[in-house]
């Protein structure tokens, strides 16, 4: 996530689309034109223009005064920025109690992984990316090499930066802020050379090993999972991104998941292996499992040692198998899993989690929140469930291969890095760009919506709920301006219902036929980006910009309170595919996180909470700040703050 930065000096805006801030409000107007012949104006309010009705439908999660949607909406709306204000947050950095980024499990045994012994520039062995999506390898044995690259690839520290006397480390996945709150558990079958019972370990990314929490019964994976398979934990610590966002963090943290299932996702691809997100799953089961313990939310206000804060929340389990079963469906029986994992408690669990800060703030609107939106576990008929395990089947998106550098999977995933700032300058063929765009589709042809294209076909809802507003502008053979990707073409009525009736929805010239994009206006966007993204010049300096806009309210009812952050989790999962398909093509991509809700709806004439604005993401020319020194991630500096 980028940080807010004084704008720098702008060029004249073309009068098609004009942005200009007042005290209190802002004004969009789009002048009469031959190519869009209306004109409109529209003032923002600080206060949310977003309806937020409340739910007939009864939830077991249920506050004393409101049920967990009603709940879900209300931390929807309070934690939105406007141009008032932004959303609750600290009054500054409290450096001195800033969260470790390593959870670590004291006195837990350490299995340690293996480093790849071999260049980054001869990863022989390694798919191109862009034939990633085409075909995958002949899935690899699960053994101690596989497990270790599923991890580096995926997860692990990418480097250390050191400046002065500051150094940090960067991550493989990318968090908001480079807080990490995201904390991975495996649970495996005996592994050669790495455990000879079955076993539960938490991911340590520092020293790249295994802490082991517990051993299982050895009944348990070939009782209730296909073989050669194993399982993928993830939690979150609200804490480390409440520190320095406030009650903004449940969303970042979110988001985060859907970048770590992304690019586990990845990592597994390049193995031969699958992966599916196993939604069936109670949040009880998941803390059973991870050996994770109940939260109770803290007394105390203001700042305090809370250190219950810390506590880390169970939000999916992941399956990882060989690709290339012979079956098209898996059956779980969920309901004998359930009740097996209710022995998990009594096992013998090792380690005590690390103190990650001194002093607390409790925002206790997250923890709330992210009560209201546990999943029960599902009641069957019958207690099995259906998965879709089919073979991976090419998606049928490479449009213009010639857009990719010739890197490999695993240099793209282990250089991959979040800009800081863009040149202005660069632009993007665009060829190029719709190449972009067909990756970021769940799938194409046909069956558009359904999330059958890797990574979003490790999503276990049927069909895609996010579609991308972008603000194109350094796309050579494009007209700058507004265009909206329709992720999921059912939802295509509903969106011309809900936004301006004076938006064009044409085809760009040279769009493929199966890229649903449109052209809603055209016009000089920068600014307007810009100023949408809370004066953030870097959301304009790039080739383009987009809001990630989801059908929100509908899901939610629709499916329940617990959709909420899940709809976070598939804008993660898209943002990841816009950092690789960026760093693959030569330039370079950021997530931004801070942008004023509302406006943006104004923007597109959205006037309820029907969509919404979840996650907002820039890809253009980075600028490389030569003042910073790149270190290998491993070993890493002789001495580091974390």
């Amino acid at each position: 996530m980028s940080n807010p930065r004084q704008r720098k000096g702008e060029a004249m805006m073309n009068p098609t689309i004009s942005w200009r801030f007042a005290s209190s409000t802002s004004l969009l107007s789009i002048p009469r034109t031959p190519k869009s012949a209306f004109i409109f104006a529209m003032t923002f309010s600080s206060s949310s223009s977003s309806s937020s009705s409340s739910s007939s439908v009864e939830n077991p999660n249920k506050d004393d005064s409101s049920s967990s949607l009603e709940l879900v909406l209300k931390y929807h709306n309070q934690t939105k920025h406007s141009l008032n204000g932004y959303a609750r947050g600290p009054r500054g950095l409290d450096w001195a109690n800033q969260p470790n980024p390593f959870r670590r499990y004291l006195s837990a045994p350490l299995l340690p992984l293996q480093h790849p012994n071999h260049d980054i520039d001869d990863d022989s062995d390694s798919p191109l990316y862009s034939t990633l999506f085409d075909s995958l390898p002949p899935p690899k044995p699960i053994s101690l090499p596989t497990i270790s690259h599923l991890f580096y690839h995926s997860l692990a520290l990418s480097a250390w930066k050191t400046t002065g006397s500051s150094t940090w480390p960067l991550r493989v996945n990318p968090s908001s802020g480079n807080l990490h709150p995201t904390e991975a558990y495996l649970i495996a079958p005996p592994i050669p050379s790495l455990s000879q019972s079955a076993f539960v370990s938490h991911y340590a990314p520092k020293e790249h090993s295994l802490e082991v929490r517990a051993h299982i019964p050895s009944s348990f994976f070939p009782n209730f999972f296909p073989e050669n398979s194993f399982l993928i934990g993830i939690s979150s610590i609200f804490w480390r991104e409440a520190w320095k966002y406030g009650e903004r963090a449940f969303r970042y943290c979110n988001h985060d998941v859907g970048h770590a299932i992304a690019a586990l996702s990845i990592a597994a691809a390049d193995l031969g292996w699958d992966l599916k997100l196993l939604d069936a799953f109670g949040a009880d089961d998941l803390k059973r499992l991870m050996g994770l313990p109940e939260f109770q939310l803290p007394e105390g206000k203001g700042k305090a040692e809370l250190p219950e804060i810390e506590f880390e929340h169970p939000d999916c389990l992941l399956l990882v198998f060989p690709n290339g079963t012979s079956r098209e469906h898996l059956n779980l029986d969920y309901l004998a899993i359930s009740s097996a994992l209710r022995d998990f408690p009594s096992l013998e669990w090792t380690g005590n989690p690390n103190t990650l800060s001194k002093e607390h703030l409790c925002w206790d609107i997250i923890y709330r929140t992210a009560k209201a939106v546990e999943k029960p576990p599902l009641i069957y008929s019958t207690s099995s469930s259906s998965i879709d395990v089919a073979s991976f089947t090419s998606s049928r998106a490479l449009f213009s291969h010639s857009s990719y550098n010739k890197l490999t999977v695993r240099q793209v995933v282990r250089t991959r890095r979040s800009a800081v700032d863009m040149d202005a300058v660069t632009c993007i063929d665009m060829s190029s760009f719709y190449q972009m765009l067909m990756h970021c589709l769940p799938s194409t042809g046909e069956s558009q919506k359904e999330q059958l294209a890797l990574p979003f076909r490790a999503l276990p809802w049927d069909t895609a709920e996010v579609h991308l507003a972008l603000f194109v502008h350094r796309v050579s053979g494009l007209p700058k301006g507004l265009y909206l990707l329709v992720r999921n073409e059912d939802h295509l009525s509903d969106l011309k219902t809900a936004t301006r009736p004076e938006f064009e929805w044409t085809k760009p010239d040279g769009c493929p036929d199966n890229l649903p994009l449109y052209k809603l206006a055209e016009g000089d966007c920068q600014r307007l980006a810009k100023g949408l993204s809370c004066h953030q010049d870097i959301a304009g300096d790039g080739c383009f910009s987009l809001g990630m806009i989801a059908r929100f309210e509908p899901a939610l009812r629709e499916k329940g309170s617990w959709m909420y952050p899940r709809l976070f989790w598939e804008t993660g999962v898209v943002g990841q595919v816009l950092y690789l398909e960026a760093h693959a093509m030569g330039i370079s991509a950021t997530g931004i996180g801070c942008y004023f809700d509302d406006p943006v709806h104004e923007v597109l004439g959205i006037n309820d909470s029907s969509f919404q604005s979840l996650y907002h993401f820039t890809v253009g020319g980075p600028v490389v700040d030569k003042r910073i020194m790149t270190l290998p991630a491993y070993p890493g500096p002789t001495t580091t703050v974390a």
